[in-house]
């Protein structure tokens, strides 16, 4: 399918996984893609590591995590993955940080977080980690945003959230990190907030329009786009239940409100729980779950020019529940749900002359 200027998507399929796996936690660097930890065929949190050659695509097995984990987030700095919280082997959030040493084929264990946390979002600027809410042992969401100082090997506190959460989408732009979404338990959360780098402060922005859980977020040319998702009944609505959504919400950061795109312009399929990214122009929907018994195969683009959605190929493997990464004009989609944890590695490309 044409992506304009000459250009046109397709898929690229890598070797499998040597371990299957459903939500790992993903890092690039230096033309490798690495895959931590997770959660293996037996549902529980995997110490195993494992890289990828993009040059040879062939997997090496690395030294095991110090601690199994799933749902952890990663950040590269320089020469060295860093894996920062997730839930261990006993279901409880992870205090641990731990750095993969590339050169050296090695890890090391980092200052903790100042509380165990799973579901942190992570952002690296300038060298720096910022990691904002997350949810404690005691399974209340978090507000605290702390940021990892490399050199001193330390955590210092920031100005906390207005908004605890764990689970949200977060997007470095200029001096801001925006936080979007989330949940607090069961519960989707609504808010968008940002906060300022340079002046270490918060500003709430228009909450989202609609409260749904597993909506998939990106952000692209100014503006944040908020998609599908399992739609949650009004506190007054008794006989609704969660369903299934198409929805198209954007918010533009200019004019500093959110848009409801009308029927026309919403997603060609219903789903939740799928890869969502931004390529070239378009923003894509991969996966998920929708309608259907099994997960989904379908995507899609909208463009940002054209103002409309398209079918894109469809996934090789069909899947949900999947780890993401863009690298340059490919969209990753590593491992997931298919009929148990996969190991499927597939990438949307964004390719001249296909």
């Amino acid at each position: 399918m044409s992506a304009g200027g000459g250009r046109a998507f397709a898929w690229q399929v890598f070797p499998p996984m040597p371990t299957s796996r459903v939500y790992g936690t993903v890092a690039h660097q230096d033309g490798h893609l690495l895959v931590l930890g997770g959660c293996g065929q037996a549902g529980l949190p995997l110490d195993t590591a494992e890289t990828l050659d993009m040059a040879s695509h062939t997997w090496l097995a690395l030294a095991p995590l110090p601690t199994a984990r799933a749902g952890a987030a990663a950040v590269v700095l320089g020469k060295q993955v860093l894996v920062v919280g997730g839930v261990d082997e006993v279901q409880s959030p992870v205090a641990a940080v731990e750095a993969f040493l590339m050169d050296e084929g090695r890890w090391e264990h980092r200052a903790t977080l100042p509380q165990a946390a799973m579901g942190v979002a992570t952002v690296e600027r300038d060298g720096m980690v910022y990691a904002l809410g997350g949810m404690g042992p005691d399974t209340a969401p978090q507000a605290q945003v702390r940021v990892y100082e490399p050199r001193r090997d330390c955590w210092l506190s920031l100005p906390s959230m207005p908004t605890p959460c764990y689970g949200a989408s977060t997007f470095l732009h200029g001096n801001k990190i925006y936080v979007l979404g989330g949940r607090q338990g069961k519960l989707p959360v609504t808010a968008f907030e940002a906060f300022d780098l340079e002046t270490c402060t918060w500003t709430r922005h228009p909450s989202l329009p609609s409260r749904r859980a597993f909506a998939g977020c990106a952000m692209a040319e100014g503006s944040v786009f908020s998609l599908g998702g399992l739609q949650q009944p009004g506190p007054h609505n008794f006989y609704s239940r969660p369903h299934f959504v198409n929805t198209v919400e954007m918010f533009d950061l200019e004019h500093g409100s959110w848009t409801k795109l009308p029927r026309s312009l919403r997603m060609r399929d219903k789903r939740a729980d799928f890869v969502v990214g931004s390529l070239g122009g378009h923003i894509v929907a991969i996966g998920g779950l929708g309608n259907q018994p099994c997960p989904l195969g379908s995507v899609e683009s909208f463009s940002l020019a054209r103002r409309r959605w398209e079918a894109l190929p469809a996934m090789p493997t069909a899947r949900c529940s999947c780890s993401s990464l863009q690298a340059g004009t490919r969209l990753f989609v590593i491992g997931g749900v298919a009929q148990g944890p996969s190991q499927a590695v597939e990438a949307l490309c964004l390719r001249d002359g296909v």
